[in-house]
């Protein structure tokens, strides 16, 4: 790894070095976390979790190949080395920066309140065409996840695409130092984490924090349909780029026309020029996603057949509207994550479906005092849709079945208080042929209930 020498390592942590002094200019091949997955010549940091404490494995990962490992504790005299922090957490974020300093790539950061990982992924398929990427994989976006993705990035790579997540205040401030982002594109401000955001006011600055390290250089690409991003009209004298379906000031698509489950079909403007293209993915949601990977796609050079390209290529991962084909089902399995609006776009996906169509809906997490009538809100449009049959499993989804039942009382609609009691009883509710979606908040587990179904 490019100048990752174990001196380099205690300088930017502001460590102290122990060990043999002959090493201190050895370069480390990874750094990695998980002490079961000791990497030859690696970096282990050790972490201090609710349960387990990482420094009672040090010396087996040692043993295992590792080169060093970075500690809080003090553990005196070794054969091998290692670099005593005052907090390995904040040293693995200081020793991320300085690592991606020294690539000196430019890096797309991702951010919103719906829609971040099938933007990643969307921007990264696109960039793909003309450039070796590195993306974030799964949920790793948080102040312990980006920096392991930034660890992946090798000197082969040309550019980097980081998904960067927030709860609370300040996150996002860190997670810009340490990625320093030269492009910013944030998706929406929508209704998720207001338990301690408060408002969509709160969310806008506290995702709007990404801006704290922007070079003047850089580059602002925004959802030029949120009532909240529009308004952001200035960012450290870089005007940004805004891309819509309403909103026609930049890149906006319009002759949209859903595909069923095979996609969606859109035009794409891009001043006086337009493409045609399926996007592989349905949901009007993907039109954003195409729209804000068109709008990089630009920035970064491609042309308009690279761009068309890329956005046709694309996969979707699993638990993020990944459409699986079993024995008996079409599975729609959205079960990564949930707010009222990624509900409403799945549920309105399901209704274009051309069988029997159930909805398997979970409680939704983080939202604040309102979490009772968000619930009620998802439920009545779950009624208003074109969908069979509404399971609604936990404690705050009786509200959403409550609330589906009055709006729509001959469909049919059942609560569950747990999964494991809808599991008992799914086979005898589903039908052959049936399209079924699947979405909660990730706390759910419905991972088991899609599980469930491919076995059914």
């Amino acid at each position: 790894m490019k100048n990752l020498t174990l001196e380099h390592i205690a300088d930017a942590c502001g460590g102290t070095y122990h060990g043999p002094q002959e090493q201190k200019a050895k370069e480390v091949s990874a750094v990695f976390t998980d002490s079961r997955k000791a990497v030859p010549d690696g970096l282990f940091v050790a972490i201090k979790g609710a349960r387990v404490d990482a420094h009672d494995f040090i010396d087996s990962v040692i043993e295992s190949g590792a080169l060093a490992a970075l500690s809080e504790k003090d553990l005196g005299e070794k054969e091998y080395p290692y670099i005593q922090v005052e907090s390995t957490l904040q040293a693995v974020k200081d020793l991320a920066e300085f690592y991606l300093k020294q690539l000196q790539i430019p890096v797309v950061g991702i951010t919103g309140s719906v829609g971040k990982t099938s933007t990643k992924e969307m921007i990264a398929a696109v960039l793909s065409q003309k450039y070796q990427v590195l993306k974030t994989q799964g949920n790793f976006n948080n102040e312990l996840g980006l920096p392991l993705t930034v660890f992946n990035l090798r000197e082969s790579h040309e550019i980097a695409v980081l998904e960067m997540g927030i709860s609370d205040f300040g996150e996002m401030h860190r997670l810009a130092k340490i990625a320093r982002p030269d492009t910013c594109v944030i998706t929406n401000i929508g209704l998720c984490h207001l338990e301690f955001l408060k408002s969509r006011d709160g969310i806008l600055k506290a995702k709007t924090e990404i801006f704290d390290f922007l070079e003047e250089d850089g580059h602002v690409i925004l959802n030029g349909d949120d009532d909240k991003l529009v308004t952001v009209r200035d960012v450290k004298g870089i005007a940004p780029v805004f891309f819509g379906i309403s909103n026609q000031e930049g890149i906006w698509a319009d002759e949209i026309k859903p595909e069923g489950l095979a996609g969606i079909s859109c035009t794409i403007h891009v001043k006086e020029e337009s493409f045609r293209v399926l996007i592989p993915i349905p949901g009007q949601h993907m039109v954003y996603n195409a729209l804000a990977g068109t709008a990089v796609g630009l920035t970064y050079g491609l042309s308009l057949e690279e761009i068309k390209r890329g956005i046709e290529s694309l996969q979707p991962v699993s638990g993020r509207f990944h459409i699986l084909k079993t024995g008996s089902y079409t599975v729609i399995d959205d079960c990564y994550n949930a707010n009222p609006v990624s509900m409403k776009a799945s549920l309105e996906v399901l209704s274009d479906a051309d069988t029997r169509k159930a909805a398997i809906l979970g409680d939704m997490g983080e939202l604040g005092e309102n979490e009772v009538d968000l619930h009620r809100e998802v439920g009545v449009y779950a009624a208003s849709r074109d969908i069979d049959l509404i399971l609604c499993v936990g404690k705050l989804s009786a509200y959403m079945a409550e609330a589906a039942s009055l709006a729509a009382p001959a469909k049919e609609v059942l609560h569950f208080e747990t999964r494991d009691a809808l599991l008992e009883q799914l086979p005898g509710l589903l039908e052959p042929g049936d399209t079924v979606l699947v979405k909660a908040s990730h706390f759910m587990q419905f991972e088991k209930v899609v599980e469930a179904l491919g076995s059914m």
